[in-house]
């Protein structure tokens, strides 16, 4: 439980070493990046990859891409930098007590001492009102969708309390955007994005459950439930699993989505997207050894191009 404190110009342990935030960021803004994990990229990308996802399916789906699309695509990606931002920030508001316990979350701007909870619950409300503007040049489903997204948000920080299955609730948040992206396009919700979005989930339970080995040990002594706790020595074959479903539904989905208009070969195309992902993901089972936090974080921050290999497919799919 003694892990290293703070290095002197704040740096969080975790992140990447010579990030933007921490070289060329102006200092008086450099807890705030620092509590909305601007300094970590990765999870930027998995809130925005699934968003992305959805766009790409609609447009499959109905064969009508459109310029608003292009806002669609564009208003994502600030929006997932903004959410995940304010998501982190709320995490880390009511995390404050248990992250000074553990070794790899001590050095956060809170429990670090950088920023105070008043000034983090300010700095969120600056980034949920940002998002929210971005929000509002949506359609109404979409609207209706991003509101609800704050439900997850909400309850995620406080799951790891209650169950052991905390990636659940993550996933639940961090791949609404396949919804919500969807509707933007179709104007409502449909199969196909439900099937993406389980999809979605078994990924996070894949990708989050690694990245969760890494506090196990501090997790266990302060109570704080998991997947990884949970499965322990098991979590490869339990990873399989998430590996399969996660696959098996997209693939679903694809197929749901392209039967009415799509040609044979863009299905097939885009059938291929998971068959690939399904194999970076086995990679990562392959180089997976949960008492190696450096390698636990290289393998969770490898799903960024996990998550883009079948947005590329799909894309590809469109143009045929």
């Amino acid at each position: 439980m003694q892990g290293n404190a703070p290095t002197p110009d704040g740096q969080v342990a975790d992140a990447v070493t010579g990030n933007w935030v921490d070289t060329r960021a102006p200092a008086f803004a450099r807890p705030y990046l620092r509590l909305s994990r601007a300094d970590r990229p990765i999870g930027t990308w998995l809130l925005l990859i699934p968003c992305w996802w959805g766009l790409a399916l609609a447009i499959l789906h109905d064969g009508q891409p459109r310029l608003g699309d292009l806002w669609i695509a564009v208003g994502c990606a600030a929006g997932a930098f903004l959410m995940r931002g304010a998501g982190c920030t709320w995490n880390d508001i009511t995390d404050r007590k248990f992250d000074a316990k553990v070794e790899r979350t001590r050095s956060r701007p809170i429990p670090s001492g950088q920023v105070s909870v008043r000034q983090a619950v300010i700095w969120m409300g600056i980034q949920c009102l940002l998002a929210l503007a971005i929000l509002l040049t949506f359609n109404q489903a979409a609207i209706a969708m991003g509101v609800l997204s704050l439900l997850p948000v909400t309850i995620y920080p406080y799951a790891k309390r209650f169950t052991w299955w905390p990636q659940v609730f993550l996933g639940l948040a961090f791949n609404w955007g396949a919804l919500l992206a969807w509707a933007a396009h179709r104007g409502t919700v449909e199969w196909p994005a439900i099937l993406l979005y389980l999809s979605g989930i078994a990924w996070t339970l894949f990708y989050d459950t690694i990245y969760a080995h890494q506090d196990a040990e501090d997790d266990e002594l302060i109570g704080i439930k998991s997947t990884a706790r949970l499965f322990g020595t098991d979590t490869a074959k339990w990873l399989k699993y998430f590996l399969v479903a996660t696959v098996a539904l997209m693939g679903l989905a694809i197929v749901e989505a392209a039967l009415p208009n799509s040609s044979v070969l863009a299905l097939v195309v885009a059938i291929g997207g998971p068959w690939a992902m399904g194999w970076h993901m086995a990679w990562q089972l392959r180089g997976l050894d949960i008492e190696d936090n450096a390698k636990l974080l290289q393998l969770f921050r490898a799903n960024r191009d996990t998550g883009l290999i079948p947005l590329i497919f799909l894309c590809v799919a469109l143009l045929l």
